[in-house]
């Protein structure tokens, strides 16, 4: 299982963080302090280090600086939005560096980039009766392939991946196919209606009126 160790003194984020990557699948452990923090990696080992700067007790780009010799690759997440700042982590040796706020669904994505990038990838996503196959892009419903196109595919993981999450139908169309999203949803809508079709989900890939939709399942 993925260890990813959140660092950020605002307990309220880091607990939504982890909630929400801990449905994932990721064993997550939360520091609030940069102490804290090098005392957990110093007794465990990690996969991934999600690391706000302004911490108490030592800041991130200390932390980032014991960090980098152990081979742990780094996102930064914080509120600190200057050009200068963002290159400043990168050149410290960050793989990645959010700005506060984000969405979970961004985070999920670029954590997935990383990991994929340092081959620790999750592999395989089982959500309800589907199995998903992230490496071979294959599914398997009931000991069965289910045949789907790459857009389909795609939807079907970001569902997954945000389980009883409404997503917006901007967050959608943006992330799958990657365009500016115009207002059009007819090809959005198209692919929804084929996908609860083929897994026979229409009962849990629900329509959120004036939102977009919102896999229902139970986790």
């Amino acid at each position: 299982m993925i260890k990813i160790l959140i660092v950020d003194d605002e307990m309220p984020i880091a607990n939504l963080i982890r909630m929400n990557l801990t449905r994932q699948g990721y064993a997550c452990t939360c520091a609030f302090d940069g102490q804290q923090a090098a005392d957990l990696l110093e007794r465990n080992g990690y996969d991934l280090v999600l690391l706000d700067i302004m911490l108490p007790k030592f800041d991130g780009y200390d932390l980032m600086a014991y960090i980098r010799p152990m081979g742990v690759p780094v996102i930064f997440l914080t509120a600190k939005t200057d050009v200068e700042d963002r290159v400043k982590g990168l050149k410290l040796g960050a793989e990645d560096y959010i700005t506060k706020p984000f969405e979970i669904v961004e985070l999920l994505a670029r954590i997935e980039v990383v990991l994929r990038r340092y081959n620790k990838g999750q592999g395989v996503l089982q959500v309800d009766d589907v199995v998903i196959d992230l490496d071979a892009r294959d599914v398997i419903q009931n000991g069965q392939h289910i045949e789907l196109t790459r857009k389909e595919f795609d939807l079907l993981v970001l569902f997954c991946q945000n389980p009883n999450t409404a997503l917006f139908r901007e967050t959608l169309f943006e992330r799958i196919w990657e365009t500016d999203y115009i207002g059009e949803t007819r090809t959005l809508d198209s692919h929804v209606q084929r996908l609860r079709r083929k897994l026979n989900w229409a009962d849990k890939i629900k329509t959120v009126h004036k939102i977009g939709y919102r896999l229902d399942i139970q986790v």
